[in-house]
């Protein structure tokens, strides 16, 4: 399927493209090994000489399908799907870092990946150094070291609604020879293709808008194909030195531009092995059908919210990139003009109490530890996803403590605003 395709129909013919006789829709290989007829054939797979399937814990025809669905949609050379965003995070980092290395990460990004960095991956001896995103570039520069081996950053931050400056950080990490990483679940390549602004490498937690229906949890990493590993051959030695575990060879020299997920796939799979089930590939095939359909309802029915919150006398603030006024509205209008996403955030005036009020007295919206599906739901991030930070990092992340996550789904708006308004009646 061609790249050059409008997004709308890549989203529905994208990926499985059936032969004479072949089921119309995707199947499902609900298998976890694959039958070749001589063992020359199956030596070839594991010496990296052949390409095909062998054991779907590294490859399943079902998962690099929707893979590849994902990598036309954004524009790159491949993807990989994984067992959930995190993961994604996750492989996305440790693909080019190993202990004594060092990141330079945007601090407004989702808690659970801020845990993931400050924390877990610091026990690795990987160490990441978080920076304000809207700080010059002479002060973001400082943070970088020769041991730094690439840039973090998240296009719409979850749940501080900040929008990346992505030509920016490209251009910071470029300049240091390391490739910027952005995730783009909020945003997903409908609004927003970080790789036409110049980052190397797009994440997603799949969970979110591509599933659009809370019922699969995954992630994807894509690779734009465009960083030059071998101009910085001697910060990326895992992808262009030889590796002993397949007879010496040199992912950049065998690969070429898909050298980095070919790693990912053969290195970080092999040995992890947090693959999705191909069940699940397909529901978020289901759900990346109609991506194109559900991105603009949700932006319009957001801004519809955030325009009559930022008028209520209950409501302190609100923080919407959509929205006119807002901090981000330039930056949004650059890089999603034609929408953001469905996600806002809110506080009341009554603080963290009102805020526990309002989301009680809702009775369609729901509260839940979700974000960015096709029902409407709410959260406080200080007492939920973004409990296990301090004060201090909480402020630092853009997350308030009467912040209130409101994810805003694709019912039709009447319903959701009056449901909005009898639950500030009873705040």
């Amino acid at each position: 399927m061609k790249q050059s395709m409008k997004r709308g129909t890549l989203c529905v013919q994208g990926g499985w493209q059936p032969k004479n006789g072949e089921p119309r829709v995707m199947p499902i290989y609900q298998s976890t090994t694959f039958k070749y007829e001589s063992s020359d054939e199956m030596g070839r797979l594991f010496d990296l000489e052949a390409s095909g399937y062998f054991y779907t814990r590294l490859q399943n025809p079902t998962n690099d399908t929707v893979a590849a669905k994902i990598a036309a949609l954004e524009g790159g050379v491949a993807a990989l799907l994984t067992a959930s965003g995190q993961t994604a995070s996750f492989y996305a980092i440790l693909n080019l870092c190993s202990a004594g290395d060092h990141v330079v990460c945007a601090s407004e990004i989702y808690g659970g990946t801020f845990n993931l960095f400050a924390v877990t991956m610091k026990r690795m001896q990987i160490d990441f150094t978080f920076v304000d995103q809207d700080a010059p570039e002479e002060e973001i520069d400082r943070a970088f070291r020769p041991n730094t081996k690439a840039v973090f950053g998240e296009t719409i931050a979850n749940p501080a609604c900040a929008v990346l400056d992505i030509e920016k950080f490209a251009r910071i990490a470029h300049r240091h020879g390391v490739p910027l990483i952005v995730d783009n679940t909020f945003a997903t390549p409908i609004n927003c293709r970080p790789f036409e602004w110049g980052a190397d490498i797009v994440i997603h937690s799949t969970t979110k808008y591509m599933d659009g229906h809370a019922t699969s949890v995954g992630g994807a990493i894509v690779d734009s194909g465009r960083f030059d590993w071998e101009a910085h051959a001697e910060k990326f030695p895992g992808l262009t030195t030889p590796d002993a575990s397949y007879h010496g060879i040199v992912y950049t020299q065998r690969f070429g531009s898909a050298a980095y997920i070919t790693k990912a796939v053969v290195q970080l799979m092999r040995d992890l092995g947090a693959i999705p089930a191909p069940m699940n590939a397909f529901l978020l095939n289901l759900g990346l059908e109609t991506l194109h359909l559900r991105v603009p309802r949700h932006c319009a029915n957001a801004l519809s919210v955030a325009e009559y919150l930022s008028q209520h006398p209950k409501v302190a603030w609100v923080h919407y990139p959509g929205l006119k006024g807002d901090k981000h509205y330039a930056a949004a209008q650059k890089y999603l003009p034609n929408g953001t996403c469905g996600v806002l955030t809110l506080g009341l005036k009554g603080g963290r109490e009102q805020a526990v009020r309002f989301m009680d007295a809702l009775r369609m919206v729901a509260i839940v530890t979700h974000v960015a599906d096709a029902r409407s739901s709410v959260l406080h991030p200080a007492s939920h996803t973004h409990r296990q930070l301090t004060d201090e990092q909480l402020k630092a992340a853009g997350v308030a403590p009467d912040l209130i996550r409101f994810s805003v789904g694709i019912e039709d708006i009447e319903d959701i605003l009056a449901d909005v308004e009898q639950a500030l009646e009873h705040a």
